[in-house]
């Protein structure tokens, strides 16, 4: 971390208490992930500030000192994260990439594909190949 990091997040820490800061996380990863927000295309911080009761500058400071990223960069790897299980999940492989994309929240083939290489180092395309013997089969029924 560069001094001007470590400044920038002694000034964030200032900014919010650390109870603040604690339940505030928990309730980040509440929205974006177990309510799935982060494929909402119009979700933005200040939305999640609002529905929170607080604003964006807390939750840019929890999002740098908790997750030591920004909102965007946090909603693209959920994204990713999710992208990633239905490239290999037999369920989904009819479906092209763009269409995994739709799906998982990005409103752009490119944005998508950015993104995706940015956090995995490959392309859809290609994750879906090197996994393709790696793939989770539908769940069986039991045939009796």
């Amino acid at each position: 971390m560069t001094d001007n990091q470590e400044d920038k997040e002694a000034i964030y820490r200032k900014l919010v208490r650390p109870k603040m800061m604690f339940d505030l996380k928990k309730r980040i990863i509440e929205h974006l992930l177990v309510k799935k927000k982060y494929k909402d295309l119009s979700y933005t911080a200040k939305q999640m500030a609002e529905e929170l009761g607080t604003n964006v500058r807390y939750i840019s400071a929890v999002l740098h000192v908790e997750f030591h990223t920004n909102y965007t960069t946090l909603v693209n790897k959920y994204r990713i994260d999710e992208a990633k299980l239905l490239l290999t999940n037999t369920r989904y492989e009819e479906l092209n990439v763009e269409e995994i994309g739709d799906m998982v929240g990005f409103a752009h083939r490119q944005t998508f594909h950015t993104a995706f290489v940015k956090f995995t180092g490959m392309t859809p395309r290609a994750y879906r190949e090197k996994y393709k013997s790696k793939r989770i089969p539908p769940s069986k029924k039991n045939k009796k």
